[in-house]
């Protein structure tokens, strides 16, 4: 007994010391690791990717003071310093994000793990290793590819879509698996099976890129998956490769014929290792997808189905061997950005018969992809699935501003058994959703609504006293998930979907408060830096598939605009450096049709697109000169690459592009601006860029500023398109006029960023009238009811309102400027934001007493600085005690707000307030 009683005390105490050890670790954990902004990617080709990490610490005021980092080629040799690939050793340094792998080259499909301990400034102690993580290579030399482009023998040559291809090779494995993998890519868009399971939830694979100069392959982890007996099966689609894409018809883009590549590697448990390939020895058939274009949709004939064709015990005697394909493997590269997958399901809120008669449903929701349904019918019969944003005026399926897409679904039954369908290669932008050919009208728990695009993490959430602006926000954000499709496309439902360069710089830091859209335009910009043309100009969509066409102004900025935006917020300098030749390219480009006198003029542009135009009498619309946008954008371009220069060490060049940027605002003063501070072109947008850009001296801002001012008080409503809108009430708060700014935002008539919510949008409109106030629509040759460019806004709420902003010194978030700003009658802010190193909170309210509670949480390995509007260091409550003389020695009282320099932790600044 007693010894059982000793044995007992000696296990509290293990438990007791061991919690205590566990709990003072606790203080300080590494976690969140990613490799490239991905966690554990398989199939990378970065030779020198970036780690990084963040801290958790239940203290204030933590930062990091040294790393190491230790990577193996398994988690058992981690470790051991001799199975080790690489060990940085302890570096003193607070740098916990895009921090550069420095070992040895890493070979092709070669996995690595990895992990991270910390020394912080609280303990000087060493943290826990964190968990391991890794990344896979995928395969980094061309002529490992000994896989073949298979394709039907018989394909013919055609102008509209075609069926999909069906392909599949069975095989034997005899030995034990130690592990394997699938490389895998098409043109046109696949699904890959092994005996009968689709390989993953990764949608439109391989992605769409500048497929003539880069083509994406895909890696799958399909160890699991593998038996004695096996089938490795896909099917192709036209996709975006040889359907329609682009304008006036224009088909078969990148080429005429589709095809399939697939290399399967096996590692067996003895050392040795087989790979399956696409060859000559497939076989190949088509089957019920007769159709699948993104545009017009897919065509579906059950009768067709060969069961079970991506399974072992499949006769596929009837079959084609394939037939191979000439088509270069050295535009391989590996996938980066982020999958496009399902994200989310939701349900019709009710069915509707129409004036008409139409069967519709309702899905409460503009949203992108398809309609899942449970169908029944008799064999032979036919059902069209319909896909519209609104209804019309009388309460009908309203399509005319799909233009030419058919967005249509066709499903022939092939017995009379229920169904469940959804298409495979095809989406589509819609809310109402019609259904023809059936006798009966589905239930609303049978329809389904999927929705689809690329897999950002969610990073922001605003919200406020005002519900109608938190509708506005919804909109936003469910505008970019519309158009986050691989590509940041300006629609999608009509037939267009396109890469408009414009629209994405425009939206580019919105983009990045919503989501987490690192790895989205890192792909993206890749093919901005390929399909820019020799003489510097770039294309107006991305990828180019409209011939060369470019070279607008505010469109083709977007080359130094994103890489710019991703560095701000990510704190990324090696996007700037890889987009830098480029850069300084389009900067070459400027100035060439600038010439000496630094004025670009003459070139057409789109200008400030879809400005608000008036039937008044006395405002004949705001036209902005488009002379006078190009050279504002030629300065503030030239000035990014003169910082940019700077950050990534061409300090000449830096100073050759502020002086040529000099050179640019004095041409432009001179032009279009008065010795009064006035604008030739007296618009909102003029003195928007103007201002923003820095482009007029200081004797004239004043003066400018009320030119800005004046003109909208004058009309009470913006009168900006594309250009301008993103600056608007940006520069009105810049020049302090938050009373206008507000108004602005608050405003529910036309024109205003409010009237579409009242009008019951649940995205973003292209126009400021898309749906007029009777019902009506604005054009149909150009009326999209999901267009994120003036969701631009969105920034301006983040930023200002709630107060979560970029120091530009220290980029990435890693240090903070937190400065809300009430107004529009607003009592009540919230924001959150998921930077690299944690979240970030920013959350204001007026209280009943008057006072102004502001509550901030600021991430370990973090610093921020607090500007309190209206406080002063006698009134102020922080944490509920009076500031302590600590911070009061940090704080700065500059007329009526003050500034106070903190840490990480969470803070609860409370003071008596007067509402202005």
């Amino acid at each position: 007994m007693n010894r059982l009683k000793l044995t007992l005390q000696t296990v509290a105490l293990i438990f007791l010391f061991g919690a205590f050890s566990i709990n003072a670790f606790a203080k300080m954990q590494v976690v969140k690791l990613v490799t490239e902004y991905h966690v554990n990617p398989i199939g990378i080709d970065v030779q020198k990717p970036r780690l990084g990490w963040q801290l958790l610490s239940d203290e204030e005021n933590v930062m990091q003071t040294a790393y190491e980092i230790r990577v193996a080629g398994s988690i058992t040799g981690l470790s051991k310093k001799s199975k080790q690939i690489w060990n940085s050793g302890k570096t003193e340094s607070d740098k916990s994000v895009n921090v550069a792998y420095e070992g040895a080259a890493i070979k092709s499909m070669q996995r690595v793990y990895w992990q991270v301990r910390v020394w912080d400034n609280k303990t000087g102690k060493a943290s826990r290793w964190s968990e391991p993580a890794f990344w896979e290579t995928g395969i980094l030399e061309p002529r490992l590819w000994t896989a073949e482009w298979i394709t039907l023998p018989k394909e013919k040559v055609t102008k509209g879509s075609k069926p999909a291809q069906y392909f599949r090779k069975q095989f034997s494995t005899s030995k034990k698996i130690k592990s394997a993998r699938l490389y895998a890519t098409s043109l046109g868009l696949y699904f890959a099976y092994i005996n009968g399971e689709k390989m993953s939830d990764q949608l439109f694979t391989p992605g769409w890129t500048s497929y003539n100069k880069r083509l994406q392959y895909q890696v799958y982890d399909v160890t699991s998956m593998l038996k004695k007996e096996n089938v490795l099966g896909a099917i192709v689609g036209d996709g975006w490769y040889h359907g329609n894409i682009g304008f006036g018809g224009q088909h078969a883009y990148y080429g005429d014929k589709t095809a399939l590549l697939m290399q399967l590697k096996i590692d067996y448990v003895d050392g040795s290792t087989e790979t399956v390939v696409t060859d000559k020895n497939w076989k190949g058939s088509t089957g019920p997808i007769l159709e699948s274009d993104i545009y017009n949709g897919e065509v579906y004939d059950a009768r067709l189905e060969n069961e079970g064709w991506n399974k072992p015990d499949f006769n596929n005697d009837n079959w084609e061997k394939v037939k191979t394909l000439n088509h270069s493997k050295q535009l391989l590269v590996a996938s980066m950005g982020d999958k496009v997958k399902a994200i989310e399901q939701i349900k019709p809120i009710k069915q509707i018969t129409t004036p008409k008669g139409e069967m519709v449903f309702d899905m409460g929701q503009n949203m992108v992809g398809w309609v899942r349904v449970k169908l029944k019918g008799e064999k032979g019969d036919v059902v069209k699935i319909k896909f519209a944003e609104v209804l019309d005026r009388e309460g009908n399926f309203y399509t005319a501003n799909l233009r030419s897409a058919k967005a249509t679904e066709t499903y022939t039954f092939k017995d009379n058994k229920e169904v469940v369908f959804e298409p495979h290669f095809t989406f589509h932008g819609f809310r109402f959703v019609l259904f023809e050919g059936l006798k009966k009208a589905p239930n609303l728990d049978d329809v389904t609504g999927v929705v689809i695009h690329s897999d950002m993490k969610p990073t922001g959430t605003f919200s406020c006293s005002e519900p109608l602006i938190n509708q506005l926000q919804h909109n936003i954000q469910w505008g970019q998930k519309g158009n986050f499709l691989d590509v940041p496309t300006d629609c999608p439902q009509r037939d267009e979907r396109l890469g408009w360069t414009g629209d994405a710089q425009v939206f580019s830091m919105t983009a990045a408060y919503n989501f987490d859209v690192a790895a989205f335009y890192t792909k993206w910009v890749k093919d901005i830096v390929v399909d820019q043309l020799p003489n510097g100009k770039i294309p107006h969509v991305i990828p180019d598939v409209l011939n060369g066409a470019g070279g607008a102004t505010g469109w083709a900025d977007v080359v130094a605009i994103i890489p710019w935006s991703v560095y701000r917020v990510y704190g990324d300098k090696r996007i700037l450096e890889t987009s830098y030749p480029a850069i300084t390219k389009w900067v070459g480009y400027m100035a060439n049709r600038a010439g000496n006198d630094y004025l670009w003029t003459g070139d057409p542009h789109f200008g400030d697109w879809l400005a608000f135009a008036s039937t008044r009498s006395d405002y004949q619309g705001a036209t902005t000169d488009k002379d006078l946008i190009a050279t504002a954008y030629f300065y503030y371009t030239t000035t990014l690459a003169s910082k940019i220069a700077a950050i990534i060490g061409k300090q000449q060049d830096a100073i050759k592009y502020n002086e040529l940027a000099k050179k640019v605002k004095d041409a432009f003063v001179d032009e279009f601006v008065t010795s009064n501070g006035r604008l030739v072109s007296n618009t909102q947008t003029a003195y928007a860029l103007a201002l923003a850009f820095g482009l007029l001296p200081d004797n004239l801002v004043e003066k400018a500023a009320k030119y800005f001012t004046d003109d909208v008080t004058k009309f009470k409503h913006l009168t900006t398109g594309f250009l301008g809108t993103p600056l608007l009430c940006k520069t009105l708060s810049a020049v302090g006029r938050d009373d206008l700014a507000f108004m602005l935002l608050n405003r529910k008539e036309y024109p205003s960023w409010l009237y579409p919510v009242t009008q019951g949008a649940t995205t973003i409109w292209e126009r400021w009238d898309g749906q007029k106030p009777d019902g009506t629509f604005q054009a149909v040759g150009m009326n999209s009811f999901n267009h994120y460019a003036y969701g631009a806004i969105g920034e301006w709420l983040y930023s200002y309102v709630a107060g979560i902003n970029i120091d530009v010194e220290t980029p990435g978030y890693k240090h903070i400027l937190l400065s809300p700003h009430s107004g529009g009658g607003l009592d009540s802010v919230s924001a959150t934001f998921k930077s690299m190193y944690g979240e970030i909170k920013s959350a204001w309210k007026i209280d009943k007493n008057g006072e102004f509670i502001y509550t901030v949480e600021v991430p370990a390995n973090t610093t921020a600085t607090v500007t309190l509007p209206g406080a002063y260091v006698g009134s102020l409550d922080i944490n509920s005690e009076k500031i302590s003389d600590g911070l009061k020695s940090k704080a700065t009282q500059n007329d009526n707000n003050l500034t106070l320099k903190i840490g990480s932790g969470r803070y609860q600044f409370k003071y008596p307030f007067e509402v202005r």
